[in-house]
């Protein structure tokens, strides 16, 4: 086994030193005054990174608790739903609506396709409106990152409230909150925020907050309401993650430092030179061939060659960790994340020991071209 290890998949993401260091503090009380300034400073540093003016509410959970928060605070049973799905994690909204009882309507692209906004519109219109459209932003299972901007739009006026998932993007693509009518966004620590796993956060607008009043479905750790009540007197309702919010505090205080507008550009610079490395060596992008794409790149798998084997060779060969597909695409893609804390060296990296490993599997790959033209079309300009 390497002893270098390089980790670049999706989620979890390289967590910086600094926030490392921010997580092994001494430990301190969740109602003290030391905390409750930490908790305020978090909240704002989140409202800034979701560009909203929003509640935010704190969660001591995964990513998945958060989407399941939105169905325990929103929904009766019975409620008509609407779930847009492009991959696994859309169909995790999908598996979320039948367990909490609502009358769903999936619909369901192709994996690796985007939404269509007008046909989403048209679905909306046809099940005669919805009390929630589901979207998710970033879908890791396949790198597609859909135009919510276009989808909100065009369902925009249908009084039903749109719920994102954005736990992968937000950071790491333009995403507006308010701006673009979204009322619940959900994200997580572990992502672009940089942090380790551990922590979600979600956006609640009032219209949101409104509806939870009268939904029926049971709930109590992920009550919105009871979390609002408590961070309004400077705490978590109940006893929160400390040392990682100590450790998100920094990284968002980092992300802010470095600009929004800087994240969102290094983004499409890495998923650019990711992408040209990938058809360099010969290989077939699954992920579309974008500048959206800056999230994840996922890459078929030629006839005859297992992903999962590649990723696995690849970690004790060159002590690289990628994320093989995930559904039915098991085994016919690997994915490379490229958010957070990452540079261009760890693209090309992980470029390097992809080569490595599908020239051992007997794969017919062009040698030595990834790495130069990952750095130059990491080293082309980009508008944002």
């Amino acid at each position: 086994m390497p002893e270098k290890r390089y980790l670049v998949t999706p989620g979890p993401t390289p967590v910086p030193p600094e926030v490392l260091a921010a997580t092994a503090a001494p430990m301190i009380h969740h109602r003290s005054p030391d905390f409750r300034g930490t908790l305020e400073r978090v909240t704002e540093r989140l409202q800034q990174v979701f560009r909203t003016e929003n509640e935010i509410v704190h969660l001591t959970s995964a990513g998945t608790g958060a989407m399941e928060s939105v169905f325990q605070n929103l929904v009766s049973p019975g409620d008509p739903v609407l779930v847009v799905s492009h991959g696994f994690f859309g169909e995790r909204f999908a598996a979320q609506a039948e367990v909490y009882g609502c009358k769903l309507t999936h619909l369901r692209y192709g994996w690796g396709e985007s939404p269509n906004p007008d046909e989403v519109g048209a679905q909306l219109e046809k099940m005669g409106g919805a009390k929630i459209v589901f979207l998710t932003h970033s879908d890791t299972s396949t790198g597609v990152v859909s135009d919510v901007q276009a989808v909100a739009e065009r369902i925009s006026g249908s009084d039903g409230l749109v719920v994102v998932d954005a736990i992968s993007s937000l950071a790491a693509v333009p995403l507006e909150t308010d701006a673009w009518g979204l009322d619940v966004v959900i994200t997580s620590s572990h992502k672009a925020l940089m942090s380790p796993p551990g922590l979600a956060f979600v956006s609640v607008s009032e219209l949101a907050f409104e509806a939870s009043r009268s939904a029926t479905s049971p709930r109590y750790y992920f009550d919105w309401e009871r979390a609002r009540a408590a961070q309004e007197k400077g705490e978590n309702p109940f006893s929160p993650a400390i040392s990682l919010f100590l450790g998100v505090d920094v990284a968002l205080g980092m992300i802010l430092e470095e600009g929004l507008e800087s994240a969102y550009e290094r983004h499409v610079r890495l998923g650019r030179a990711a992408r040209a490395g990938v058809k360099a060596m010969g290989l077939e992008l699954f992920s579309p061939d974008e500048d959206r794409s800056a999230v994840v790149t996922a890459i078929k798998m030629p006839e005859g060659i297992d992903g999962g084997s590649i990723v696995l060779s690849m970690r004790e060969r060159s002590g690289v960790t990628i994320i093989g597909g995930q559904g039915e695409l098991r085994g016919k893609i690997v994915r490379f994340g490229h958010i957070g804390y990452i540079d261009v060296f760890d693209v090309t990296t992980a470029l390097t020991a992809l080569e490595l490993a599908m020239v051992e599997a007997g794969a017919d790959v062009e040698r030595s071209a990834a790495v130069t033209a990952a750095h130059e079309a990491y080293a082309e300009p980009v508008s944002v």
